[in-house]
């Protein structure tokens, strides 16, 4: 059975909006996973998981347990590439699917501006 995973930290309140009446339209199993305490419609296939303080935690847990076929939502690179080589799919919040032909592209692009930043060259951020 389907399960959407959200890595909820940093999904902007709309998304999750958006997920939740889809799930509740439909009835699909709906986890949000994240260190800080996150509200949720009190139904029976949605659910909060809180993990500990600290870094990946709620990566962690989502790539140890999410499955073949389900669907993760996340901006996190690193994230969606382990759970791709798992057989999930993964859309980021603003709707781009990443799969197995572009994540690893992403993977490098990321790790080469985290290196041109360690080394001090300014490279900006994302748009708001």
């Amino acid at each position: 059975m389907l399960t959407i995973w959200i890595d909820a930290d940093a999904a902007p309140r709309a998304c999750k909006d958006v997920l939740f009446r889809a799930s509740q339209r439909k009835k699909v199993s709906l986890v949000l996973v994240a260190n800080s305490y996150q509200t949720v419609p009190k139904l029976n296939w949605i659910r909060f998981v809180q993990v500990g303080k600290g870094f990946d935690v709620a990566d962690d847990y989502i790539v140890e347990h999410c499955a073949a076929g389900d669907l993760v939502i996340t901006n996190d690179i690193p994230l969606a590439d382990q759970v791709i080589d798992k057989g999930a799919a993964v859309i980021r919040p603003r709707c781009e699917e990443l799969d197995a032909k572009n994540v690893k592209q992403r993977l490098a692009q990321r790790d080469f501006l985290d290196e041109l930043r360690g080394g001090g060259v300014v490279t900006g951020g994302p748009p708001p």
